[in-house]
């Protein structure tokens, strides 16, 4: 050990005569073997002093261990503190924390390596998070799906197979694409049957829209879908359930539809999915890469109308496997009869509905239910106490004033079909009725 000391030269003769005195005690001492010498050397042309020890051969390995261990020893702040422990790069968990993620990172949770054994919990084989019940949020459940719904087998096929092929691309010895494209007309049910298969496989996935594919900050979407991937893998990870990644109608967020702008965000959102598609284990969502960092392969899959105005490279073969869902007569009454099913209408009442409607997305037969419900609506609000009294009943009511039990209406043929023509009607209104060609008359056809 070295010390640098400062001493005037009035301080000089004092302090060599103190030093000798110690020098003289110390070779008396019996213990002289485990203590120094000081020796004084005057630096050249400076006041300073050097202080050096100068230890015996026989304590010299001694010494060396000492050094030695207050090297590798820092002062902690406690004997139990996890936060100073160090990963496999020799980097604490404050450092760690502060470059994933700006100190705002909630997905490092207590990882193995960088928290104590005792509550990173390595003898679960895993590592634990201790927000993952804050970012569960993300993901969807199905309780809202109650009933007995019909899934189209060759949807199902299509769906489980592409899941099932992502969870065991390690086992194939093969290239898996890590997204599904389902495209299809609109109102064909491609999410809704989507979810009966999650609900009954008992996935829960996390699911984005198109809406949050754009943001007025750059790089916000791309980052975003990274981090919902990541997501996902943790729902694998952390509760040993199966999850996926969906975005809903793909192509009202990256399609290019005439003039279109193609946006930053766009670009990012597009070279996004690609990355993932060609890396679905590395995935960055912004701090440093580390080796350990090894995410779940998590399936994607997308929904939209018209897969061609999406960017060629991105829907290509090895990356996205296309899946076109159009629904034929007997997967049509199939699926309605169910939904109807709990009113009392027979299967074959609802094959003639169908047949009264000809070319009639899924959810036009949803409507038809939806209309009926009209007239009933319309006589519980006089029941209420009319217009004039609906924001007192509905949000200002005591606690134990009670609403008056609404009486659904009986479902017929005949009132599916009234409503049927009406919903009909309104379509060839929109269709024949352009009032945009009234207001700008100069505009061409």
């Amino acid at each position: 050990m070295a010390l640098f000391c400062n001493f005037n030269n009035t301080d000089l003769i004092s302090t060599a005569i103190s030093l000798r005195s110690t020098s003289s005690s110390l070779l008396k001492s019996p213990n002289f073997n485990k203590f120094s010498l000081l020796s004084l050397k005057k630096i050249s042309n400076s006041s300073s002093f050097f202080v050096r020890s100068l230890t015996s051969s026989s304590g010299n390995e001694d010494n060396n261990g000492d050094d030695n261990e207050s090297k590798t020893s820092k002062k902690r702040l406690s004997e139990q503190s996890s936060w100073e422990s160090k990963d496999s790069e020799g980097n604490d968990y404050l450092y760690r924390l502060g470059k994933e993620a700006d100190n705002m990172n909630v997905a490092v949770g207590a990882r193995a390596g960088v928290i104590d054994d005792l509550f990173a919990g390595n003898f679960l084989g895993r590592d634990s998070d201790i927000v993952f019940d804050y970012r569960q949020k993300v993901t969807r459940s199905f309780e809202y799906l109650q009933g007995d719904y019909y899934i189209a087998p060759v949807f199902m096929d299509k769906v489980v197979c592409h899941i099932v092929k992502n969870f065991i691309a390690h086992l194939l010895n093969t290239k898996v694409p890590l997204i599904l494209g389902i495209w299809g007309g609109k109102g064909q049910g491609k999410s809704f049957q989507t979810e009966l298969i999650f609900q009954a496989m008992g996935i829960e996935p996390v699911i984005m829209s198109a809406g949050e594919l754009e943001s007025e900050r750059a790089g916000e979407p791309g980052r975003l879908i990274r981090e919902r991937y990541r997501t996902a893998s943790q729902v694998v990870q952390n509760q040993g359930k199966m999850s996926c990644l969906m975005i809903n109608d793909i192509d009202a967020g990256l399609g290019r539809f005439g003039n279109t702008q193609m946006t930053v965000n766009n670009q990012i959102v597009v070279g996004t999915l690609m990355n993932l598609s060609d890396n679905p284990t590395r995935v960055s969502i912004g701090q440093g890469w580390r080796e350990s960092d090894v995410t779940n392969r998590i399936p994607i899959i997308v929904t939209g109308n018209d897969l061609s105005t999406i960017y060629a490279p991105l829907i290509r073969d090895g990356r996205m496997d296309k899946f076109y869902w159009q629904p034929n007569h007997e997967d049509i009454v199939n699926i309605v009869h169910r939904m109807y099913d709990k009113d009392g209408i027979s299967r074959n009442e609802v094959a003639s509905i169908v047949n009264k409607f000809p070319n009639q997305a899924l959810d036009f037969y949803g409507a038809l239910r939806s209309r009926t419900y009209d007239r009933s609506i319309s006589k519980w609000i006089d029941d209420i106490g009319g217009v004039e009294n609906l924001g007192n009943k509905l949000l200002k009511r005591r606690k134990d004033e009670k609403l008056p039990a609404f009486v659904p209406p009986k479902q017929t043929v005949d009132a599916l079909l009234e409503s049927g023509y009406s919903l009909l009607k309104e379509q060839k209104l929109i269709m024949e009725t352009k009032l945009s060609k009234e207001y700008m008359k100069n505009m061409d056809d």
